[in-house]
Protein backbone atom coordinates (compact mmCIF):
# COMPACT_ATOMS: atom_id res chain seq x y z
CA UNK A 1 0.00 0.00 0.00
CA UNK A 2 2.85 2.42 0.78
CA UNK A 3 4.07 1.84 -2.78
CA UNK A 4 1.58 4.50 -3.79
CA UNK A 5 4.03 7.15 -2.51
CA UNK A 6 7.48 7.73 -3.89
CA UNK A 7 10.26 9.80 -2.38
CA UNK A 8 11.20 13.02 -4.08
CA UNK A 9 11.97 16.71 -3.73
CA UNK A 10 9.78 18.04 -6.50
CA UNK A 11 7.72 21.21 -6.27
CA UNK A 12 4.65 19.13 -5.51
CA UNK A 13 6.38 17.21 -2.73
CA UNK A 14 7.22 20.52 -1.04
CA UNK A 15 3.62 21.76 -0.93
CA UNK A 16 1.93 21.28 2.44
CA UNK A 17 -0.38 18.21 2.33
CA UNK A 18 -3.37 20.22 3.52
CA UNK A 19 -3.09 22.58 0.58
CA UNK A 20 -2.94 19.64 -1.86
CA UNK A 21 -5.97 17.94 -0.32
CA UNK A 22 -8.01 21.15 -0.31
CA UNK A 23 -7.01 21.85 -3.90
CA UNK A 24 -7.97 18.31 -4.91
CA UNK A 25 -11.38 18.65 -3.27
CA UNK A 26 -11.99 22.09 -4.78
CA UNK A 27 -10.95 21.05 -8.29
CA UNK A 28 -13.03 17.87 -8.13
CA UNK A 29 -16.14 19.81 -7.13
CA UNK A 30 -15.46 22.47 -9.77
CA UNK A 31 -15.10 19.85 -12.51
CA UNK A 32 -18.46 18.18 -11.88
CA UNK A 33 -20.65 20.78 -13.63
CA UNK A 34 -18.23 21.36 -16.53
CA UNK A 35 -19.65 20.09 -19.81
CA UNK A 36 -17.23 21.73 -22.26
CA UNK A 37 -14.94 18.94 -23.48
CA UNK A 38 -12.36 21.50 -24.64
CA UNK A 39 -12.00 22.92 -21.13
CA UNK A 40 -11.75 19.43 -19.63
CA UNK A 41 -9.17 18.45 -22.23
CA UNK A 42 -7.13 21.55 -21.42
CA UNK A 43 -7.23 20.63 -17.72
CA UNK A 44 -6.15 17.10 -18.60
CA UNK A 45 -3.17 18.47 -20.54
CA UNK A 46 -2.17 20.59 -17.52
CA UNK A 47 -2.42 17.52 -15.31
CA UNK A 48 -0.22 15.51 -17.68
CA UNK A 49 2.28 18.38 -17.70
CA UNK A 50 2.38 18.17 -13.89
CA UNK A 51 3.17 14.44 -14.17
CA UNK A 52 5.92 15.18 -16.70
CA UNK A 53 7.47 17.74 -14.34
CA UNK A 54 7.90 14.97 -11.73
CA UNK A 55 9.96 12.75 -14.05
CA UNK A 56 9.76 9.32 -15.64
CA UNK A 57 8.64 7.55 -12.49
CA UNK A 58 5.52 9.70 -12.35
CA UNK A 59 4.81 9.30 -16.06
CA UNK A 60 4.90 5.51 -15.68
CA UNK A 61 2.05 5.82 -13.19
CA UNK A 62 -0.22 7.01 -16.00
CA UNK A 63 -0.04 3.51 -17.46
CA UNK A 64 -2.11 2.41 -14.46
CA UNK A 65 -5.12 3.91 -16.20
CA UNK A 66 -5.29 0.76 -18.28
CA UNK A 67 -6.92 -0.88 -15.28
CA UNK A 68 -9.86 1.51 -15.64
CA UNK A 69 -10.36 0.97 -19.37
CA UNK A 70 -13.26 -1.52 -18.93
CA UNK A 71 -15.08 0.95 -16.68
CA UNK A 72 -14.43 3.82 -19.09
CA UNK A 73 -15.62 1.71 -22.02
CA UNK A 74 -18.85 0.82 -20.21
CA UNK A 75 -19.41 4.46 -19.26
CA UNK A 76 -18.93 5.65 -22.83
CA UNK A 77 -20.97 2.76 -24.22
CA UNK A 78 -23.99 3.63 -22.08
CA UNK A 79 -23.94 7.19 -23.37
CA UNK A 80 -23.46 5.93 -26.92
CA UNK A 81 -26.52 3.70 -26.61
CA UNK A 82 -28.52 6.63 -25.26
CA UNK A 83 -27.55 8.62 -28.35
CA UNK A 84 -25.25 11.15 -26.67
CA UNK A 85 -21.63 10.17 -27.42
CA UNK A 86 -20.36 13.69 -26.66
CA UNK A 87 -21.69 13.44 -23.10
CA UNK A 88 -19.94 10.07 -22.81
CA UNK A 89 -16.68 11.60 -24.03
CA UNK A 90 -17.02 14.40 -21.45
CA UNK A 91 -17.75 11.91 -18.66
CA UNK A 92 -14.72 9.79 -19.57
CA UNK A 93 -12.36 12.78 -19.67
CA UNK A 94 -13.69 14.04 -16.33
CA UNK A 95 -13.26 10.65 -14.65
CA UNK A 96 -9.73 10.19 -16.03
CA UNK A 97 -8.80 13.67 -14.89
CA UNK A 98 -10.10 13.09 -11.36
CA UNK A 99 -8.27 9.77 -11.03
CA UNK A 100 -5.02 11.30 -12.25
CA UNK A 101 -5.35 14.26 -9.89
CA UNK A 102 -6.02 11.96 -6.92
CA UNK A 103 -3.01 9.83 -7.82
CA UNK A 104 -0.88 12.96 -8.23
CA UNK A 105 -1.64 13.91 -4.63
CA UNK A 106 -1.31 10.34 -3.39
CA UNK A 107 2.13 9.71 -4.85
CA UNK A 108 3.59 12.98 -3.53
CA UNK A 109 2.10 12.90 -0.02
CA UNK A 110 2.92 10.49 2.77
CA UNK A 111 0.19 8.74 4.71
CA UNK A 112 1.20 10.56 7.89
CA UNK A 113 1.19 13.85 6.03
CA UNK A 114 -2.39 13.29 4.90
CA UNK A 115 -3.50 12.38 8.42
CA UNK A 116 -1.82 15.42 9.97
CA UNK A 117 -3.43 17.71 7.41
CA UNK A 118 -6.93 16.38 8.10
CA UNK A 119 -6.72 16.22 11.89
CA UNK A 120 -7.63 19.90 12.63
CA UNK A 121 -10.91 19.56 10.73
CA UNK A 122 -11.73 16.04 11.90
CA UNK A 123 -11.31 17.01 15.55
CA UNK A 124 -14.62 18.84 15.20
CA UNK A 125 -16.30 15.41 15.14
CA UNK A 126 -14.92 14.39 18.55
CA UNK A 127 -18.02 15.66 20.48
CA UNK A 128 -20.07 13.24 18.37
CA UNK A 129 -18.03 10.35 19.71
CA UNK A 130 -15.97 9.93 16.52
CA UNK A 131 -12.25 9.36 16.95
CA UNK A 132 -10.57 11.94 14.63
CA UNK A 133 -7.39 9.88 14.30
CA UNK A 134 -9.29 6.84 13.06
CA UNK A 135 -11.35 8.95 10.68
CA UNK A 136 -8.20 10.62 9.31
CA UNK A 137 -6.63 7.22 8.74
CA UNK A 138 -9.76 5.96 6.97
CA UNK A 139 -9.79 8.90 4.55
CA UNK A 140 -6.05 8.60 3.91
CA UNK A 141 -6.43 4.87 3.23
CA UNK A 142 -9.18 5.51 0.68
CA UNK A 143 -6.96 7.98 -1.19
CA UNK A 144 -3.98 5.63 -1.02
CA UNK A 145 -5.90 2.52 -2.08
CA UNK A 146 -7.10 3.92 -5.42
CA UNK A 147 -3.77 3.64 -7.32
CA UNK A 148 -2.81 0.44 -5.49
CA UNK A 149 -5.99 -1.38 -6.49
CA UNK A 150 -5.56 -0.10 -10.03
CA UNK A 151 -2.04 -1.54 -10.13
CA UNK A 152 -3.30 -4.89 -8.75
CA UNK A 153 -5.97 -5.08 -11.45
CA UNK A 154 -3.44 -4.29 -14.16
CA UNK A 155 -1.07 -6.97 -12.84
CA UNK A 156 -3.86 -9.57 -12.99
CA UNK A 157 -4.70 -8.55 -16.54
CA UNK A 158 -1.07 -8.90 -17.65
CA UNK A 159 -0.78 -12.30 -15.97
CA UNK A 160 -3.96 -13.51 -17.70
CA UNK A 161 -2.74 -12.34 -21.11
CA UNK A 162 0.63 -14.00 -20.54
CA UNK A 163 -1.01 -17.35 -19.70
CA UNK A 164 -3.82 -17.40 -22.26
CA UNK A 165 -2.99 -14.78 -24.89
CA UNK A 166 -6.58 -13.52 -24.65
CA UNK A 167 -8.35 -10.57 -23.07
CA UNK A 168 -9.55 -11.36 -19.54
CA UNK A 169 -12.95 -9.69 -19.82
CA UNK A 170 -15.01 -10.07 -16.64
CA UNK A 171 -13.32 -13.28 -15.48
CA UNK A 172 -10.99 -11.41 -13.15
CA UNK A 173 -13.64 -9.52 -11.22
CA UNK A 174 -14.33 -12.24 -8.64
CA UNK A 175 -10.66 -12.98 -7.80
CA UNK A 176 -9.95 -9.24 -7.78
CA UNK A 177 -12.68 -8.66 -5.18
CA UNK A 178 -11.35 -11.54 -3.08
CA UNK A 179 -7.81 -10.12 -3.28
CA UNK A 180 -9.10 -6.66 -2.32
CA UNK A 181 -10.87 -8.06 0.74
CA UNK A 182 -7.73 -9.98 1.68
CA UNK A 183 -5.67 -6.82 1.35
CA UNK A 184 -8.11 -4.95 3.57
CA UNK A 185 -7.85 -7.70 6.18
CA UNK A 186 -4.05 -7.55 6.07
CA UNK A 187 -4.13 -3.79 6.58
CA UNK A 188 -6.48 -4.21 9.56
CA UNK A 189 -4.19 -6.84 11.11
CA UNK A 190 -1.19 -4.60 10.53
CA UNK A 191 -2.91 -1.72 12.31
CA UNK A 192 -3.87 -3.98 15.23
CA UNK A 193 -0.28 -5.22 15.49
CA UNK A 194 0.89 -1.62 15.79
CA UNK A 195 -1.59 -0.97 18.58
CA UNK A 196 -3.73 1.42 16.60
CA UNK A 197 -7.00 0.05 17.94
CA UNK A 198 -5.79 0.27 21.55
CA UNK A 199 -4.44 3.80 21.04
CA UNK A 200 -7.64 4.97 19.37
CA UNK A 201 -9.89 3.97 22.27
Amino acid sequence: MIAGYFEGRSWLHRIWPGVKLLALAAVSVALLPVQDWRLLLACLCLCLAAYASLGQQALRRIAGLRAFLPLLAILFGLHLISGDPLAGFVAVIRLVLMVLLADLVSMTTTMQGMMNAMMPVLRLFRPLGINPRKLALAVALVIRFVPVLGANWEARQEAWRARTGRKPGFRLIAPFIVETLRLGEQVAESLDARGFRREGR
